[in-house]
């Protein structure tokens, strides 16, 4: 949530900037601007709205500056309008944040009482004040360190001077901040896509870390002032990967490109003919993996859906018990976890506030943490103690699918590690497992192949109020995930539930109007599901049931139907996701809803 884009150099910095905030879009906002230095010192420029409404505004100056900041905001301490908007002025000083204060209330009053006068409801607002008062005497970064240990919170920062020209301060605190090392040019922002057009040698800022950005260089310091040498990372994702390359969404593009994520999750990881997994790679051992006695697997939204597919892989493949735990709610509850034990923790952007929480605290206790994560460098990453890295490329729509699929792909080939480690398979079993996973691109490819049936489909329920989705087993999670993505896209009340709980509670709400999607594989459960179709059409529900090829019997019983290829019993929620998801976005698509920024969401969650 919220972005921050920041430019030094020799090209036109509000130009860069403005780029940079669209390139941040898909993190949700409500609000934009832009600082930078002119001719009579610093301008600020924003408004309440879109990036091309700041865009216009920008454009009718026709702006130039080599030093910049801008900002867009998603709205937590007052509400969206341009007076709330970053980036926050006062004096010399201008700021744009990410997080929050959590003291901000008790330091405005304090700043009253000095005389300083508010123009916002906003946290951000009090900092820049703050920073302000210490700047009468100290330099810009000074003025930063005084200001922050004062202050309780999150925080990512950017500040500029009005008396220092061309230099941008930036420090962080339990949010993301990353550095871009240009050609005599440099650039701090909240993501790498912000600034990949221009850079790819980019520096990770770890907790407590400031960066001075100046014409002259980049110096890196932790908040007391002591020096730190900062590895220098190159980013392989290519400007393209984060555009939309001809589709009409970043959210269909992301669906279409899952083949190839999935295939760069796999390639390197493991030896088909031997059936050896390189844990070495992930900074794994088969000690480390046989001395495990609990799995512990923590995560948000999608990615805790991920989890729970999860816990069926690593219970029936490794024979481990596993909890699987909502991030939010981990840290809260007293959790038995300890030095025996190891917390996988799912995480697209590796920044999230309630799955970096929860992390922390399992680690605190003694737990081993692995870190499932798309983001090269991520918080998450660097705080654990070993990561297995998806691959999947720049995630732009906040509705997560290609990082989801991969995700599901990663926790299937490490349930399948600490199975062989753990000798509750091995031989054949392992060899078939992974020639099944080989499989899997093509397969996807396949599934995808059925868009223009979904469309069809959404075109006959797009009105509707409300969904339910139904599976069992470990096609009960993608139920969930189905809703999920339909809640997100659409704005359609949708429910996910474990098939054989219908008959409590959820039956009540069939009609003639209700759809109702139904998950169908070749497993120990077919049957039971089969009674679920009946029930549901006895009722007058309308079926849209997403089933594997090897039941294409369950089409006799069902007012629509789609079959995707099918595989073992594991793998079938990959397939069954790639519909629910086309579904999803073309439904959305119908109904005129914006599908790769939903009203209220952001991509990452940064603040708890």
């Amino acid at each position: 949530m919220c972005g921050i884009i920041g430019y030094t150099g020799n090209k036109n910095a509000v130009t860069v900037v403005l780029e940079g905030l669209k390139r941040l879009e898909y993190r949700g906002y409500d609000s934009a601007g832009v600082a930078f230095f002119s001719g009579k010192g610093v301008d600020v420029i924003r408004c309440k709205g879109k990036i091309k409404d700041l865009a216009s505004l920008v454009e009718k100056e026709h702006l130039s500056s080599s030093t910049a900041i801008g900002h867009t905001r998603w709205a937590t301490h007052g509400r969206p309008s341009e007076e709330n908007a970053h980036p926050h002025r006062s004096g010399s000083i201008v700021v744009v944040h990410n997080g929050i204060i959590e003291n901000y209330l008790v330091l405005k009053k304090e700043l009253l009482a000095k005389g300083h006068t508010f123009t916002s409801d906003t946290d951000t607002e009090v900092l820049c004040h703050l920073i302000r008062d210490f700047a009468e005497t100290l330099t810009l970064e000074e003025a930063v360190r005084s200001a922050l240990r004062e202050v309780k919170g999150a925080y990512a920062l950017a500040v500029i001077d009005e008396k220092e020209p061309g230099k941008i301060v930036g420090v962080r605190k339990d949010s993301p901040l990353v550095v871009g090392l240009g050609d005599g040019e440099y650039f701090i922002a909240s993501d790498v896509p912000a600034f990949l057009n221009y850079s790819r040698e980019v520096m990770f800022l770890d907790e407590e870390e400031m960066v001075v950005l100046t014409s002259d260089g980049v110096e890196v310091t932790k908040l007391d002032g002591a020096p730190v040498q900062k590895e220098v990372r190159s980013v392989t994702w290519s400007p393209a990967m984060a555009e939309k390359g001809g589709y009409r969404h970043f959210m269909l593009k992301e669906i279409f490109e899952q083949p190839r994520a999935v295939s760069d999750t796999l390639r390197g990881r493991f030896l088909a003919e031997s059936g050896e997994i390189n844990l070495d790679e992930f900074g794994l051992s088969a000690t480390m993996l046989k001395e495990i006695r609990k799995v512990f697997i923590v995560a948000c939204g999608t990615s805790w859906h991920a989890g729970l597919i999860g816990k069926y892989m690593f219970e029936d493949i490794a024979r481990m018990p596993v909890e699987v735990d909502i991030a939010s709610e981990f840290r809260y509850r007293s959790p038995l976890i300890g030095p025996d034990h190891l917390m996988i923790v799912i995480t697209q952007s590796g920044e999230t506030a309630d799955t970096l929480a929860a992390q922390r605290e399992a680690k605190r206790l003694g737990a081993k943490i692995l870190s499932i994560c798309n983001v090269v460098g991520s918080t998450s990453a660097r705080e654990a103690d070993a990561v297995f890295y998806t691959h999947s490329g720049p995630e732009i729509g906040v509705a997560s699918t290609k990082a989801f699929l991969t995700q599901v792909t990663a926790v299937y080939l490490l349930a399948l590690a600490f199975g062989t480690s753990r000798g509750t398979i091995g031989g054949e079993q392992v060899r078939e497992l992974l020639d099944e996973l080989m499989l899997l691109p093509g397969k996807i490819e396949r599934a995808l192949a059925l868009d223009d049936s979904i469309k069809a489909i959404a075109k006959d329920f797009f009105k509707a109020r409300g969904f339910i989705y139904l599976g069992r087993g470990i096609n009960y999670p993608i139920a969930l995930e189905g809703a999920l993505k339909l809640k997100e896209i659409s704005y359609i009340h949708a429910e996910g539930y474990p098939a054989g709980e219908m008959k409590h509670g959820p039956i009540a709400l069939i009609d003639e109007e209700l759809p109702v999607v139904i998950l169908v594989s070749k497993d120990g459960l077919f049957e039971k599901m089969l009674t679920s179709i009946q029930e549901v059409n006895s009722r007058g529900g309308k079926v849209i049931t997403i089933a594997s090829e090897d039941v294409r019997e369950v089409c006799e019983i069902s007012r629509n139907c789609v079959l995707v290829p099918d595989t073992n019993r594991f793998l079938s929620s990959v397939l069954f996701a790639v519909p629910l998801q086309l579904l999803a976005y073309h439904i959305g698509l119908l109904r005129g809803c914006d599908v790769d920024q939903p009203r209220n969401l952001a991509k990452s969650v940064t603040v708890e």
